[in-house]
């Protein structure tokens, strides 16, 4: 009977410091989560605090400010026309800036988002007359990049810099082919006899591709009178000019495209004679980014740009 009272005095010991052993686990796995969780939370806000732009930093002389456009200009990236035009207007309305220069390394895209950050710039230059804005061009401004710079007093480039494109696209397909093979059959059902333009899944028709073409043709001729009237007489027309062909640097400075040669620090320096540059470009923020990359919405976008046409100027 003893022995039987010893194992259960052991067994119920044993049961208890296992509990315990567990207890203490879960409270180091509980108390570790905290601490990553608040270090987290501490690493968020200090990385926040330092992407947040919120304008210029000058010392106090006068500067050249400087926006920049990477990468294709669109709603919701880096380079869309609210990020630019915000960016534009605080670096002219500092009392500081001497000049303004937008540096652009982008191939273009959405031409309504061109179109909106060439009329702001066109706008601020008549507001603050005194103030020059200029273009410095590095690896890429074509189409809807160089849109936008020929709204500048000037265009800098390098030699080797790609300028041009002055064209517009449309981009679709068609899987008819491959639904017949799969047995998939089309439901559609519109008011409107042309609601279904460009549909991928139906045949392409004729008066659809027309309608397509005159639209396109509309919003190049758009492109092609804002780059006469920003470039004025010093633009010499060839007949391929407008035809979305691509030229040098070199090229394009002999063409009337561009200005002349110079970098980011020599139009600083030489130029619009104040060498200290203040970034006023308006980038995506840490929560931006995460937001982008892992919203809800991704999937649904991607389903949605595989059932419409995409009109780019790229």
């Amino acid at each position: 009977m003893a022995d039987n009272d010893g194992q259960w005095e052991r067994g119920l010991i044993e049961k208890l410091a296992t509990e315990a052993l567990k207890e203490q686990r879960r409270a180091r796995r509980w108390g570790i989560f905290w601490k990553v969780l608040t270090f987290s939370y501490i690493t968020v806000v200090i990385v926040l605090a330092m992407d947040w732009k919120g304008g210029g930093d000058s010392k106090g002389g006068g500067h050249t400010a400087l926006v920049e456009i990477n990468g294709i200009i669109g709603p919701g990236t880096d380079a869309s026309a609210e990020k630019v035009s915000t960016a534009l207007q605080g670096a002219f309305k500092d009392k500081n800036t001497r000049g303004v220069v937008l540096r652009i390394n982008s191939p273009g895209g959405s031409p309504v988002q061109s179109q909106s950050i060439y009329d702001e710039m066109k706008r601020l230059r008549v507001k603050y007359p005194a103030i020059p804005l200029y273009v410095v061009v590095e690896d890429l401004c074509a189409s809807g990049g160089y849109y936008v710079a020929a709204a500048a007093d000037r265009i800098y480039v390098a030699k080797g810099s790609i300028v041009g494109s002055i064209g517009v696209r449309m981009d679709n397909f068609g899987v008819v082919g491959l639904m017949e093979k799969l047995g998939v059959e089309r439901r559609l059902i519109t008011a409107g006899k042309n609601k279904a333009l460009l549909d991928p899944f139906l045949p392409l028709e004729e008066s659809h591709k027309q309608i397509a073409i005159g639209l396109i043709g509309e919003i190049h001729e758009q492109f092609i009178a804002a780059v006469r009237e920003g470039r004025g007489k010093r633009l010499k027309e060839t007949p391929d000019m407008f035809s979305g062909l691509i030229w040098s640097g070199a090229k394009s400075v002999e063409l009337g495209l561009a200005d002349a040669y110079g970098s980011l620090d020599y139009v600083a320096r030489e130029v619009i004679k104040a060498e200290e540059i203040v970034d006023y470009t308006q980038k995506e923020n840490l929560a931006e980014k995460v937001a982008r990359r892992f919203g809800a919405g991704a999937m649904g976008s991607l389903l949605e740009s595989a059932t419409r046409s995409g009109l780019a100027i790229h």
